[in-house]
């Protein structure tokens, strides 16, 4: 009888195209675990939105392998010691794995390694992150130039079957019970708005994947246009491994539009900021550029102003709509439309003048894609401290963006105070004079705004 090997499940929870499991079930009998492991992670564990959706997708995951005669092992604590102990439990002498590349994983994936057979596996991207290099032997910086040497690589790999069998053990470990982990919200359960928005799963990706197949071919022109749904929403089941970056990729191959290049763009982006962690694994905490870490930020800490502006941002209360709208759709749905989280996030920063950080972590904990990388790289990129990032000095307009995209029926949707204004007044009720009572007024005048953070700017050169 071969000897019982462990799958270690992180954000990889699905059964096809997931290499630890294909070649662990080739191996021998399978035991799958997932380790919540809220210390390794500290100030970025999890946050409410994101539990929320692994409590649902563990669920999925765990029916999906029931079909198959096999179970989930749920444990809870440092998931190296998890493990170790686990192996010693159930005599395994190997761990499969998906290599993770957030500095936690990097931490406990060598720690084990020194005392287990720690196989790992390369999943959950296009291309092995830190394999592309610049000509010199680098690795690349700047988005652009990484995105032409991607697709100079491609196709990538090809996709796995789900295995046929999942063989058993001669007997299971014990197990938590996904209930006694609290993800979900009760006092009060605020998740109504994410279980009216989602399905989860491995299934549910696919179904999505199929709806996105006939869709593709209108991104590039209807991807900015926040009330029309030509948008994938994909980027949840990616986040969690319902499905892989390359299962989408061999989906599309046959694609010639501009809408699957610009898509395949995206999927590269998310290659991209796994690239910037691995070169700058405190990429979420600190700025890039040194420069930024004297510039004179608001503080909601030890300023009751920026606080006041910081919540209002927080509960779209902000007098903007399409700032508004896209807050309110992050707390009712723990998504926002893409666009919208440009502007949303370039509001926190320029007109508000709060540190890039402070939304950083409300995203984390408001997202149900909250993912380390890309958070963190495309909050960068906003505030221009990033390694490949937007200028500072280009500061986004909302009232024109909102109008210029269309964004009248979003704005209905998620800000219905406004519901009966007609366009353009919808667009910035304050200005035409039709601003509802009860809405507030502009937080601050945007030519005021633009004024107060390009002088904020020229002080910190100055400095």
């Amino acid at each position: 009888m071969p000897d019982t090997q462990l799958v270690w499940l992180r954000r990889d929870l699905r059964l096809a195209d997931n290499p630890a499991l294909y070649h662990a079930a080739k191996a021998g009998p399978v035991v799958c675990v997932y380790v919540l492991d809220d210390e390794s992670a500290k100030h970025h564990a999890y946050g409410g939105a994101s539990r929320w959706r692994l409590h649902h997708s563990l669920s999925s995951l765990a029916q999906s392998l029931e079909a198959r005669g096999s179970k989930l092992i749920l444990r809870r604590g440092d998931a190296a010691e998890v493990l170790t102990e686990l192996a010693q439990q159930t005599g395994a002498a190997t761990i499969h794995a998906n290599h993770h590349y957030e500095p936690w994983w990097l931490n406990c994936e060598r720690k084990l390694a020194k005392s287990l057979d720690l196989q790992l596996y390369h999943g959950n991207y296009l291309i092995v992150p830190g394999s592309i290099t610049t000509g010199t032997g680098g690795q690349y910086k700047i988005y652009t130039p990484f995105s032409r040497a991607v697709r100079a690589e491609f196709p990538p790999r090809d996709e796995l079957p789900a295995p046929e069998i999942l063989s058993s053990p001669d007997s299971w470990p014990a197990s938590d019970d996904l209930t006694t982990w609290s993800l979900l919200p009760t006092k009060p359960d605020w998740s109504g708005g994410l279980r009216d928005f989602w399905q989860v799963g491995e299934e549910a990706a696919q179904e999505r994947l199929n709806w996105w197949l006939d869709h593709v071919d209108d991104y590039d022109d209807k991807r900015n246009h926040p009330s029309v749904d030509k948008v994938s929403r994909m980027s949840p089941h990616l986040h969690w491994g319902e499905i892989s970056p390359v299962q989408i990729w061999h989906a599309f191959k046959h694609k010639r539009s501009d809408g699957w290049r610009t898509f395949e763009g995206e999927l590269i982006w998310r290659d991209y900021a796994q690239n910037a962690i691995l070169q700058f694994p405190k990429y979420a905490t600190q700025n890039y550029r040194e420069d930024f870490d004297r510039f004179p930020w608001r503080d909601p800490a030890t300023d009751e102003s920026a606080a006041r502006d910081l919540k209002a941002w927080q509960q779209g209360r902000t007098g903007y709509p399409i700032v508004d709208a896209g807050m309110r759709q992050l707390w009712q749905t723990g998504w926002m439309h893409n666009r919208v989280r440009m502007i949303t996030a370039s509001f926190l920063i320029k007109h508000l003048l709060i540190d890039w950080r402070a939304g950083e972590q409300w995203f984390w904990d408001t997202l149900v894609d909250a993912d380390y990388a890309s958070n963190a790289t495309n909050w960068q990129w906003t505030a221009g401290t990033g390694v490949d990032s937007n200028m500072f000095s280009r500061i986004m307009a909302p009232l024109t963006q909102s109008e210029k995209f269309d964004a009248a029926r979003y704005i209905r949707e998620y800000v219905p105070e406004l519901a009966k204004l007609d366009e353009p007044a919808i667009h910035d009720p304050e200005e035409f004079g039709r601003r509802p009572q009860g809405y507030p007024r502009k937080i601050i005048p945007h030519r005021a705004a633009r004024e107060r953070a390009l002088a904020a700017l020229k002080l910190m050169k100055q400095g």
